[in-house]
């Protein structure tokens, strides 16, 4: 017997304003939606960071991925007393990445470059760039697209590692609340294990992005339903909304 999906949990922060794909989801197809990250983020220590013996005012350009990136960086700049220079270039993946920089420094003395939503987006500006010395910064569970894409083009880079990923205390959840479950990272994945070693999967409906998410949901022995990227759906929210149709119109037939 199909279920219907009613409940749903995206295991990410819930976003900042209601101009996300997920809401428009929830209204169009009359779900309840809950975001809770899965995953903790931890910053380096100044000390850690020297390990990597990195130094920062060798590079010519600096890489952005998110808002946490910024904060986490200047946080760092700050720890090591460091004070950047005027010609220190900024490429991030959109412009609210690039308007939160203004948080620390003034943008109109400095270069700030950005792509319109996506990493993908930001590979184009890049590329448009590729005589600078990048430090792309990340955490120690990185996706492979930056890099892979500097690398490919030959583009002077190094990763500067700025935090660590952990797995969140999830134990007063209730997973069985839900009637799909959506990851987005191994680490995610990773961290439902953890938190409940003894899950079993009966009726949710488990959806991945990205190769690495659904390989790591298979290893605990789920069974993943919605798999995303797809050349027909690029995007999460996009698979659910055409699996979730699909089988909602399943389950009012079996009625």
């Amino acid at each position: 017997m199909t279920v219907k999906i009613k409940r749903v949990l995206i295991t990410q922060p819930k976003p900042e304003t209601d101009k996300s794909p997920y809401f428009d989801l929830a209204k169009k197809v009359k779900l309840q939606l809950d975001f809770k990250s899965f995953t903790e983020i931890v910053p380096y220590t100044s000390k850690e960071f020297r390990q990597e013996k990195i130094s920062i005012l060798t590079y010519t350009a600096i890489i952005f991925n998110s808002k946490n990136m910024v904060d986490l960086f200047f946080n760092l700049i700050k720890e090591l007393r460091l004070e950047m220079p005027a010609e220190m270039k900024y490429f991030c993946v959109n412009e609210g990445t690039a308007l939160y920089i203004q948080k620390y420094i003034q943008l109109r003395k400095r270069k700030v470059f950005y792509g319109k939503s996506t990493e993908k987006d930001l590979l184009s500006v890049l590329k448009a760039h590729p005589e600078e010395h990048y430090l792309y910064l990340c955490s120690d569970l990185r996706k492979p697209e930056i890099p892979s894409f500097l690398k490919k083009s030959k583009i002077k880079f190094k990763e500067g590692v700025v935090c660590y990923t952990k797995s969140a205390d999830l134990k007063s959840m209730n997973l069985n609340d839900y009637d799909l479950i959506a990851f987005f990272s191994a680490a995610a994945v990773n961290a439902l294990h953890d938190n409940f070693p003894k899950f079993k999967q009966v009726e949710t409906v488990i959806a991945t992005f990205g190769e690495a998410t659904a390989k790591a949901a298979k290893d605990i022995k789920m069974k993943v339903g919605v798999l995303a990227p797809t050349p027909e759906c690029p995007s999460m929210s996009m698979a659910l909304e055409l699996f979730i149709t699909k089988n909602n119109k399943e389950a009012a037939k079996e009625k």
